[in-house]
């Protein structure tokens, strides 16, 4: 199978429009064959009440780029990804200008999958760590299918 980065980036983004991803401005940017990278604005539609990138937001940028990176590694007509845990550590506050969501598997089974996703901003602080398990299921066969 030949890895072609532009396409893959193309189809992620894609399939993202009118979902969460889309309403958060969450852009997948970086692909390799066991990462994915996804970049989101920190502005006010991102912000908790006290002006600061709401933890929920990070996390929603963490899980979008982790499920996404499980599609590297499946065949997405046989499989359906599905996040069933996620736990995040926030350790520095961020007010405006843009985080970077870094997926690098540390497990890869063939039922479940293991990511660590650093939050960066641009200046390559940390701003949270993050692991997410997916577990990858068989696809179900819809009402119309």
């Amino acid at each position: 199978m030949i890895f072609d980065k532009d396409k893959i980036l193309e189809l992620y983004n894609k399939i993202s429009k009118n979902t969460l991803m889309d309403t958060l401005n969450i852009e997948f940017i970086d692909v390799g064959p066991d990462y994915l990278v996804a970049k989101m604005p920190v502005n006010p539609s991102v912000h908790q009440p006290m002006g600061l990138l709401h933890g929920g937001a990070s996390v929603a940028l963490a899980e979008s780029v982790g499920s996404a990176a499980s599609m590297l590694f499946v065949n997405s007509e046989l499989s359906e990804i599905r996040g069933i845990e996620i736990s995040a550590n926030h350790l520095k506050a961020k007010r405006e200008g843009i985080v970077y969501g870094t997926a690098r598997i540390i497990h890869k089974g063939r039922s479940i999958h293991l990511w660590e996703i650093r939050i960066t901003d641009e200046n390559d602080a940390l701003i949270s760590v993050c692991k997410l398990t997916n577990m990858i299921l068989p696809k179900r066969k819809t009402q119309d299918s």
